[in-house]
Parts: structure tokens; C-alpha cells; sequence
């Protein structure tokens, strides 16, 4: 199995080939990268839309196929986004996730969906 960083590397840089072949790299600003993810992440919810809970045994394969492929494109645009911006996302991933663990201690928030803001509120 290829390790996820080599991935990410490998599909950032096949990206930026499939955009040079093309000569779109003139239309990949940061704002309509930003817009076209918008876009494609609205695309995934549309497959869930109307189910009843959105659990995966209400997918069928014509579904599940759409939400691999829209995932795909929001994974896609936020790559090139990224890379537009030089941002590193695994490096920024990591730092998000050591922010939110304390945000979101686990002694005060295990099994409990509400946002951080929100535990306050209740003390008072």
C-alpha cells in the first residue's frame, strides 16, 4: 500500500500535469479553486439529499459511485487550492486536529455532537 503523504504527492503532481496539458492553470485562482470546491461538495450532499439518514446502506451502486467521484473532485480542487497557496494540507490537517483536541477535550465532550462554544453555555 502506498503511503498517504506519496499519495497525496503523486495526485497533486498528476493534477498539475492533467491542468498544464490543458493550459487552464490561468483560470486556478485561489477564488474559483475555492468556488469549484464549494461546488463539488455541494454535488456529494445532493447524492444524500433526500434519503431518509444518509447511513450507508441506503446508497446503492449508482450512488455509491457518485459519491466516490465527487468526493474525488473535492479532493481534486482542494489539492490544486493548496497548491496554489502553498499550503501543506497533511501539515495543516495535523495542526487543525491539535486544535481541535483542545477545543474538544475528551472528558467533556465523549459522545456529545455539540460544538465547542456550546459546553459553556451549559455550565451556565
Amino acid at each position: 500500500m502506498t503511503e498517504p503523504a506519496d499519495s497525496y504527492r503523486e495526485t497533486r503532481n498528476a493534477l498539475r500535469h492533467f491542468v498544464a496539458e490543458r493550459d487552464w492553470a490561468q483560470f486556478h485562482t485561489p477564488k474559483n479553486l475555492a468556488m469549484a470546491l464549494s461546488v463539488e461538495a455541494a454535488e456529494l450532499l445532493e447524492v444524500f439529499q433526500w434519503l431518509p439518514t444518509g447511513s450507508p446502506a441506503e446508497l446503492n451502486d449508482e450512488a455509491r459511485i457518485a459519491v466516490r467521484h465527487e468526493m474525488a473532485d473535492v479532493m481534486n480542487y482542494l489539492i490544486m487550492l493548496a497548491d496554489q497557496l502553498e499550503v501543506d494540507l497533511v501539515a495543516a490537517c495535523k495542526e487543525k486536529i491539535a486544535i481541535n483536541a483542545l477545543k474538544y477535550p475528551v472528558s467533556q465532550v465523549r459522545g456529545d455532537a455539540r460544538k465547542y462554544s456550546d459546553y459553556d453555555k451549559q455550565k451556565n
